[in-house]
């Protein structure tokens, strides 16, 4: 709900910009340029092979499970998924439980054909549960090279699920297809651009679990294309798909701060969303 907020701010910044330049464009006689738009939608998401390390040389001990924590390992070609929670949707106050994302973004002209956007979709990432993986590594001094399951109540699970969060700007490059009147139109957008990873990780480790803070944790760079509906003045529907190569560089797992992952991979996206045109 704060990034709602977010861009409800963003979005009452830029109506007032562009209600500058009407006002503006009134008094001289020239037309306005430039539209703002603010739209809502939900996605699902797919997700390459990761190889993750985690670190924690910290060797703090955890009453809990009567062991201290001291290791650097690797889990290889870990496979994961999304969960996009989509029998929320339902329950008006549960709207940002599923795989939600949010887009606000300018054009330039009132041709709708060149403009900038940020955007930010909350996508959840989850290693799958029983999986085989190879493992290899120091726990505690103990080298281990070997395939290992992945146990949630004995080894390992880690999933962004508050979640992946992939903020980027972007630019907006749009060619119409078919207008066949003021009031309706298609089009195809073209969206590359680069923003930053804001995950919250939720780690559970040799039998010790933490859902840790919100915080930036990496970057990420891709393109999103597909078709945009303009209808009645001021409605939008987009329709795109979207590739993404995410690196998590600084991911928080246990230890008090000091437990880290790192891991990286390439992403695709289906969303839809739904909004206005100002």
């Amino acid at each position: 709900m704060r990034v709602f907020l977010l861009f409800l701010l963003f979005g009452f910044a830029l109506m007032s910009n562009a209600q500058t330049n009407s006002s503006e464009g009134a008094n001289t006689g020239t037309k306005k340029k430039g539209n703002f738009y603010l739209t809502w939608g939900y996605t699902r998401a797919w997700y390459s092979k990761s190889t993750i390390h985690f670190e924690d040389r910290s060797n703090k001990y955890y009453p809990e499970t009567g062991k201290y924590h001291n290791y650097d390992f690797t889990i290889y070609d870990a496979k994961a998924k999304d969960r996009p929670d989509f029998d929320q949707i339902k329950d008006v106050i549960n709207i940002t439980i599923p795989q939600f994302v949010v887009h606000g973004g300018y054009y330039f002209n009132n041709k709708h054909d060149f403009g900038v956007e940020l955007s930010y979709d909350h996508t959840k990432y989850v290693v799958n549960n029983y999986q085989k993986v190879r493992v290899k590594g120091d726990f505690n001094g103990n080298y281990v090279d070997q395939d290992t399951i992945l146990d949630p109540d004995t080894f390992l699970h880690f999933e962004h699920t508050d979640g992946a969060n992939f903020w980027m700007f972007n630019f907006i490059k749009r060619w119409k297809l078919w207008e066949p009147s003021p009031k309706f139109n298609i089009g195809y957008v073209v969206k590359p651009g680069a923003g930053f990873v804001y995950p919250r990780t939720d780690v559970t480790m040799l039998g010790t679990r933490l859902n840790n803070k919100w915080h930036i944790a990496g970057w990420i760079a891709g393109v999103e294309s597909g078709i945009r509906i303009e209808f009645l003045k001021h409605g939008v529907f987009e329709f795109v798909g979207k590739g993404v190569y995410a690196d998590y560089r600084n991911v928080l797992v246990l230890g008090a701060g000091n437990g880290k992952a790192n891991h990286h991979f390439f992403a695709t996206q289906l969303t839809m969303t739904l909004g206005f045109i100002y």
